[in-house]
């Protein structure tokens, strides 16, 4: 019944009409993991950090500010509340955390794009938040609202990437007050992947639900999550009262929040792995139990944003052992909670999309694939330290990508993969390129890139020399040229398009 309301609102029809009708690109299905997880806690250090994190909720205990509502919950749960802080009885907040779902499926408006999070599945999201962009032919500016759109485009017509995600660069140009509208509705209608809510302010993640509603059908967004969204703590251990806003409409109307303490090692969390990690687990389990006082069931992600700071400049570091050491933990600890767990993405610090984004990239999102992230937002476009969305990097990552989801895939040991019948037919002394097997297999046995170059010297050289940062920015303009906006039914655009014009006027602009 659920499915069918939201098939005549804002799928269904429309998406296999977009199917038909569109530019014909391909995009790949959610990674499903057919390799093992890289763990690096024993049971005992698991067992120490777990044991220090339920220390730390009930002796330490965490702030609640300017929340009244908030605390009144956790007195009603059991816990000691004194002012603004929240001491959580050793045991309480994982019981609490049971009732949070470990697997569920986040809708698209094309119903072949819904992805599953949680599980041996991985979700790739690109870059969230940077209120700067870079390209080759304009430099670093301010994001704008043209911006955001092509790298909504982008996302669509990105082959590796199955989620649109959210604040994908922040529109400097567009009200701060109003910008989440056109946000959303790009992700709206410019795309029919996976998108995720606002939770700058609880009124705009309610207009995020109300958006929803018009897209997908009221009936739909009350019993299925059609959202995904990042709430994060103001570590160490504050829950600050406009992203606990957020997270309340959000479980109350079962959409997904991801968790999320923001961890700089030695600014935000002690220098130590171990000590990270229980101030980490401390905080997810308290931001996840307050989420299910709200709504028992709602979905939720274990989130852990984590880098190290440079203790010279203090600046935030990437792509380094430690932030390895404590993701790979807190894979763990999710686990171990039965949880979604979001980490990694296309981390690094620096300025351009040159060797040190490329290296500290490459550790991140390998990290990220061996660690069992579900959910990995910043998968693509993340450069100096998160500050800037980049094209080019956008579309270099992307690319590489690819190469998570063959890695993912494992190996194959059935017959065809065995190959026996090639060796045979090969034998001493032969080559493989012309015999039966490898004509049979060669389109799909290897992942090839659509941007790095592998051409001979002479042919490159012919070609313009062009290094990596040029054949990436080649690859925007093809992209956002070959881009066609995915089909949306007529009545459905007419109500967001009035829904956000009546939103706009309702209030005056204020970029404060």
């Amino acid at each position: 019944m659920a499915e069918s309301a939201r098939r005549g609102r804002g799928g269904g029809g429309a998406a296999r009409r977009a199917a038909r009708s569109a530019v014909s690109f391909e995009t790949a299905k959610y990674i499903e993991r057919n390799i093992p997880n890289y763990e690096v806690l024993t049971e005992e250090a698991l067992e120490v950090i777990e044991y220090n994190a339920d220390t730390v909720l009930e002796e330490i205990g965490v702030n609640f500010p300017d929340n009244p509502e908030a605390l009144a919950l956790w007195r009603a749960a059991g816990a000691e509340v004194t002012g603004d802080r929240v001491r959580i009885p050793r045991g309480l907040a994982r019981e609490l955390c049971k009732t949070a779902p470990s697997q569920f499926t986040q809708h698209a408006r094309n119903p072949a794009r819904n992805v599953e999070i949680g599980g041996r599945n991985l979700v790739l999201a690109p870059v969230y938040g940077p209120p700067f962009v870079r390209d080759t032919a304009g430099g670093r500016r301010y994001a704008t609202m043209d911006d955001f759109n092509k790298f909504v485009k982008l996302g669509y017509m990105s082959k590796w990437l199955h989620h649109s995600g959210g604040t994908v660069c922040e529109p400097t140009d567009v009200p701060v007050n109003k910008r989440h509208l056109d946000m959303l509705h790009a992700h709206m209608t410019l795309s029919d992947k996976p998108f995720m809510g606002s939770v700058t302010e609880p009124s705009r993640a309610q207009d995020s639900v109300d958006m929803c509603k018009i897209l997908f059908g009221a009936d739909f967004v009350d019993q299925n999550t059609v959202m995904t969204s990042l709430v994060n703590i103001n570590s160490p251990l504050t829950f600050d009262d406009v992203m606990m806003g957020a997270l309340k409409v959000f479980a109350e109307n079962n959409q997904a929040s991801i968790i999320s303490p923001f961890i700089v090692g030695g600014a935000m969390a002690p220098v130590s792995v171990a000590g990270t990690l229980t101030q980490v687990l401390a905080e997810v389990m308290a931001g996840i139990a307050y989420s299910q006082l709200i709504r028992k069931g709602a979905p939720v992600i274990f989130g852990a944003f984590v880098t190290s700071i440079d203790m010279n400049s203090g600046a935030p570091t990437f792509g380094t052992p430690e932030a390895a050491h404590i993701t790979y933990g807190a894979g763990q600890l999710a686990r171990r909670m039965n949880l979604p767990f979001r980490s990694s993405g296309s981390f690094c610090g620096s300025k351009l999309p040159d060797a040190q984004a490329a290296y500290e990239t490459a550790n991140s999102l390998n990290m990220g694939l061996l660690s069992g992230v579900n959910f990995m937002l910043h998968a693509c476009g993340w450069l100096e330290g998160g500050l800037v969305a980049s094209f080019e990097k956008f579309v270099m990552d992307a690319d590489q990508l690819g190469a998570l989801h063959h890695l993912a895939r494992g190996v194959q040991i059935d017959e065809n993969a065995q190959a026996m019948d090639a060796i045979r037919e090969v034998g001493p002394g032969g080559h493989y390129l012309g015999c039966a097997h490898t004509q049979a297999n060669f389109k799909e046995a290897f992942w090839k890139s659509d941007l790095l170059d592998y051409k001979p010297f002479e042919t490159w050289s012919d070609e313009g020399a062009r290094d990596t940062q040029a054949l990436a920015a080649a690859r925007v303009e093809k992209l956002l040229g070959d881009y066609v906006q995915p089909e949306m039914d007529p009545d459905t655009r007419a109500a967001l398009d009035a829904f956000v014009a009546n939103r706009k006027a309702a209030e005056p602009d204020s970029f404060m």
